[in-house]
């Protein structure tokens, strides 16, 4: 086959698996087809890999399928041993390591070319955006997964001038990049440029607070598909081009949407912090003085009376791994004749859809997964909600209160049912760092414990009732 021939080939095999991927993302917009979505965009890939490896350019095969079967023993083992609690931690690292591919490519082409040829200036531009966007990409990720372990060393990461140190890398950044683009030297100032925007994705995460960390995940998915589509215009590879763009553009539109469930802004999220510590304070103590205990044994005996009950999963429920327990207790109560629904907040958990993802691993049907805009007409017919670990995505506060840090934040309005169990260790504020009255509230019971303890309780006690 001539040299004109394969290229047409490759081009029309990355066409081809430019429409697998279109039609798997949409696929992906619907729990019913996701699962089809996920093998169609899979099939896609396949595709483009064979394609690849196809290319005349190709030196040594050997090298890319020991790669492949690496990263396919990896990808096996992690699918199948990895904790749910640590699914947030493992989508960051997925980021992070599309961000880091990419400026190590980039750069290995700025290499490959500087010996053979002058690069084209827009060839450079595209490898300043592929080193700026993939490093702060991966170090950014890093940075999510720390504060997702809750590593207390970021926090002496935090400079009282941060906001004025990221200006300051940024116009940095403009000089290696400005050598850089000018070609007299591409590789040496491409890893300057890698390096100052390194420095700058630890600053830029290291200060958002722990409330903004699903859309920071969120954003550097997108980022790492803009990278890869940058990595696309210096390799001039097509397939590479459209893919990035695929997961950049709908990073951002996951991005805004998730913005818009907390009423911030995409620029507020980035340069104000929102989340403390978790402390607790003297107020705090104050305003949980009427706050009433209950058992596992008083709610049984309150469910049996009850004729429609939601559950409001929390990050709570994510660290206590009780998605199956709460599987249990809502086919309980469906088997005596309850309904049952799940209200989904979509910042609850520290990443976008964890409880959907969690709630899906239990097998819990779709059609009981209910959007928070759904939900919140019907709470006030609600017999009873039963919160499990859940704290700001409930608080009234946002609705009731105009100084509150979340105000304006669409929540849960979960205070509106007849009666609120709220499942959780303590008083302890959550991630915004604020007390919630929803605890202290006349229609609450706050039952105390390790959420799948307590529902395993609970499901205990209505089997004995």
């Amino acid at each position: 086959m001539s040299n004109e021939a394969l290229d047409a080939f490759i081009n029309f095999a990355y066409l081809i698996a430019a429409i697998f991927f279109i039609v798997g993302l949409k696929g992906l917009t619907h729990p019913r087809t996701a699962v089809r979505g996920n093998y169609l965009g899979g099939t896609g890939m396949l595709i483009a890999v064979v394609a690849t490896l196809l290319h005349r350019d190709i030196v040594d095969p050997k090298l890319i399928f020991a790669g492949i079967a690496i990263g396919a023993v990896i990808g096996g083992v992690l699918a199948v041993k990895i904790d749910m609690k640590v699914v947030p931690q493992l989508v960051a690292t997925f980021n992070g390591f599309g961000g880091i591919a990419s400026v190590f490519v980039a750069g290995a082409e700025a290499v490959r070319d500087t010996e053979s040829e002058v690069v084209a200036t827009q060839t450079l531009v595209a490898l300043v955006a592929s080193g700026i966007i993939g490093a702060v990409t991966f170090w950014g990720s890093l940075v999510a997964i720390g504060k997702f372990s809750e590593l207390d060393f970021l926090d002496r990461l935090k400079f009282p001038v941060g906001q004025w140190l990221n200006a300051f890398l940024a116009l940095l950044l403009l000089l290696p990049a400005a050598w850089c683009i000018n070609g007299t030297q591409p590789v040496m100032a491409y890893w300057l440029v890698v390096l100052v925007a390194s420095i700058l994705g630890v600053s830029l995460v290291v200060r958002i607070g722990g409330a903004d960390m699903p859309v920071v995940v969120a954003l550097l998915n997108s980022l790492s598909g803009l990278a890869a589509a940058a990595t696309g215009f210096v390799l001039q590879n097509n397939i590479l081009i459209i893919t990035g763009a695929l997961v950049g553009a709908s990073g951002l539109i996951l991005t805004q949407i998730m913005c818009r469930a907390m009423n911030r802004t995409l620029v507020s999220v980035l340069f104000t912090s929102f989340g403390t510590d978790g402390s607790s304070s003297q107020d705090d103590a104050g305003l949980y003085a009427t706050t009433k205990s209950t058992s596992a044994d008083e709610v049984a005996m309150m469910l049996d009376t009850a004729r429609r009950v939601v559950i409001v999963p929390g990050y709570g429920m994510a660290v206590a791994q009780a998605q199956h327990a709460v599987r249990d207790l809502s086919d309980l109560l469906e088997s005596r004749g309850i309904t049952v629904e799940f209200g989904i907040h979509p910042v609850a958990g520290r990443m976008p859809g964890h409880m959907n993802v969690l709630l899906a691993e239990a097998n819990i049907r779709y059609d009981q997964m209910l959007e928070m805009q759904k939900i919140n007409p019907t709470l006030a017919q609600v017999d009873m909600v039963i919160v499990i670990g859940a704290n700001d995505v409930v608080n009234p506060s946002a609705r009731t209160d105009p100084s509150s840090p979340i105000a304006g934040m669409p929540i849960i309005d979960v205070d509106k049912a007849r009666t609120v169990v709220v499942i959780k260790r303590s008083l302890s504020p959550g991630f915004a760092g604020i007390a919630n009255p929803l605890f202290a509230a006349e229609n609450t019971l706050m039952l105390f414990g390790d959420g799948r303890q307590a529902v395993q309780d609970l499901v205990a006690a209505i089997e004995e009732g």
